[in-house]
């Protein structure tokens, strides 16, 4: 289970950084527009990505054996990185989120709005075929169980977004809300960093 929680705990790390995705699901959860369609749409694309940096990696490394410290210590560097921009964030944004007053949207606006916002983003790329995928491949035989980590935790996360959305929108509203978001994220970051480098 070690490879699974490693997933799990790295990919909610990367997917709770506020984001254009995030908000939009936030927003048609808070508004109760599509809101299956679009968590649905978001798991799709997050398995889709996952799995592909984890198949990549993989391959890549059981090839060339002599990348793995490569990807070992550059995974835990932009891991480490992310840690700090976090910490920064928590400090000094002034984030913070206010449900869309728009007219209802179609469902087809919507899927496809949502899937502009993940498919276009190039940070998810970095985050699922780079990130996730190189600190997957320090797992071995276990990487696919880190993938399924990860798949869950996006999971977890969407449908407690879209659905938990209109609760939650009263504690968004406030910025210090999402520094202390930040700072939490920041904090789990660096001890998974600290963890890659000493695997």
């Amino acid at each position: 289970m070690t490879a699974f929680l490693a997933g799990f705990a790295l990919s909610l790390s990367l997917i709770l950084a506020i984001g254009a995705q995030n908000a939009f699901v936030l927003r048609q959860g808070i508004r109760r527009s599509h809101v299956g369609l679009v968590v649905a749409a978001c798991v799709a694309s997050e398995a889709i990505l996952i799995f592909a940096g984890v198949a990549g990696f993989g391959a890549l490394m059981e090839r060339f054996p002599e990348i793995e410290p490569i990807t070992r210590w550059g995974g835990a560097a932009f891991i480490l990185g992310y840690g700090f921009l976090s910490l920064k964030n928590a400090i000094w944004a002034n984030d913070a989120l206010q449900a869309a007053e728009t007219e209802a949207q179609s469902a087809k606006a919507a899927l496809l709005t949502c899937l502009a916002l993940t498919w276009l983003n190039p940070h998810v790329y970095l985050d699922t075929l780079v990130l996730i995928g190189a600190v997957a491949a320090q797992y071995g035989e276990e990487r696919w169980l880190f993938g399924w980590g990860a798949l869950a935790a996006s999971t977890v996360f969407f449908v407690i977004l879209g659905y938990g959305a209109r609760a939650l929108q009263p504690v968004f509203s406030k910025p210090s809300a999402w520094r202390v978001l930040d700072a939490g994220v920041g904090i789990l970051m660096i001890c998974l960093a600290i963890a890659v480098a000493m695997a």
